[in-house]
């Protein structure tokens, strides 16, 4: 995925930039395991802790403190600070919950995934995945790179905020 991802990234002129939560960087080394990505990503922020989501991301924290850290509007906030921060046309970003407890008063699974274009436009996608952690990231990545593919290649569908 991550392959077809770059390529159509390249044939566009176009970069992308990710904000990882749950992942923990996971998307990020998808991405750079590519060869030639250098020329469409331009980096990634890990925003573990809740406050680093506010302090780098510039995700709103009366969003954080009302509705914690796993929710749709949290990951397109995340993802359209990515893309300003990085200076790329799209921005990823994912949040929520790998487990093995659950946060914020979300179940294990729950994952929320957004892309921010050059457009303005902001889309997000509500996952909920089984399985033991290791597997609710993978398939978080995989999740993440569909939805910024899709959105490169101008078809996204999801929850979608002009």
């Amino acid at each position: 995925m991550a392959e077809r991802l770059h390529r159509h990234l390249e044939e566009r002129g176009l970069t992308c930039a990710v904000a990882e939560s749950l992942t923990g960087g996971l998307i990020g080394a998808h991405l750079t395991g590519v060869p030639g990505s250098s020329s469409t990503y331009r980096g990634g922020v890990v925003t573990y802790a809740t406050d680093t989501k506010a302090s780098l991301l510039g995700v709103p924290e009366d969003l954080l403190a009302t509705e914690g850290a796993v929710h749709p509007e949290v990951a397109l906030a995340m993802a359209t600070g990515v893309r300003r921060l990085l200076g790329a046309d799209f921005g990823v970003a994912v949040t929520g919950v790998a487990g093995p407890e659950p946060q914020d008063g979300k179940p294990v699974g729950t994952v929320y995934a957004a892309v921010a274009g050059p457009d303005g436009n902001a889309t997000a996608r509500h996952f909920r995945f089984t399985g033991d952690r290791g597997g609710i990231r993978y398939r978080t990545v995989e999740g993440a790179l569909e939805l910024l593919d899709s959105a490169v290649r101008g078809d996204v569908a999801g929850n979608t905020r002009s």
